[in-house]
């Protein structure tokens, strides 16, 4: 799951969102270089990601993928599922996604100290509301693009945006099977958690 579906997953609260995030841009064991709160967050998206990374649907969806494209397909699938919750909001969300988004970018503004390589981006995110461009499937372009450079590998992601747009009804019939299928485990692991 890409930045929209793990805010989306991880709550509510200030220390949620932000946690949702970092689980992304903070490696390593957690020490409490966090707060508590945010540190259980971080630890939420990464179980997310492991169920994610291991479900059956996953797997489905990525063997889709032509050959040539397998080793990069779960970062395609990460941007596309993101596609798929923004263009689908409302089956998923009772908040409409610009008051989310908003929510989601105050938070961030208000928050002085991000981790690093977030605080150099969050400005942007906001400025272009790069969580609810995901709507437009022209935008994952752009997103792929900018993933493609940070890669080792970079060239990695070339004809991914193609491959998305010959594969864009399985594959969407595959996130809506699979997304109800994590929020259900999420739930559960709040539940156990709380």
């Amino acid at each position: 799951m890409n930045y929209l579906a793990h805010l989306h997953l991880g709550g509510d609260t200030r220390a949620q969102l932000l946690g949702s995030l970092y689980g992304d841009f903070v490696k390593g064991p957690l020490a409490g270089q966090w707060p508590a709160d945010i540190e259980a967050a971080i630890r939420l998206h990464r179980r997310i990601d492991v169920f994610t990374d291991n479900h059956p649907l996953q797997f489905q969806a990525r063997a889709r993928f032509a050959a040539e494209r397998r080793r990069c397909s779960g970062i395609l699938l990460d941007v596309f599922f993101d596609h798929c919750l923004a263009l689908h909001w409302t089956d998923y969300a009772a908040e409409p996604l610009p008051v989310f988004t908003g929510r989601v970018y105050q938070v961030l503004n208000a928050e002085p100290r991000l981790p690093e390589r977030l605080a150099l981006i969050a400005p942007r995110m906001a400025a272009q509301d790069w969580l609810g461009s995901y709507r437009e499937f022209a935008v994952l372009e752009q997103v792929l693009a900018g993933i493609d450079r940070r890669l080792s590998r970079p060239g990695l992601l070339a004809g991914g945006m193609a491959e998305l747009e010959r594969l864009y009804q399985p594959l969407l019939e595959d996130f809506q099977q699979f997304y109800p299928e994590l929020q259900a485990f999420v739930a559960q692991e709040q539940q156990t958690a709380g």
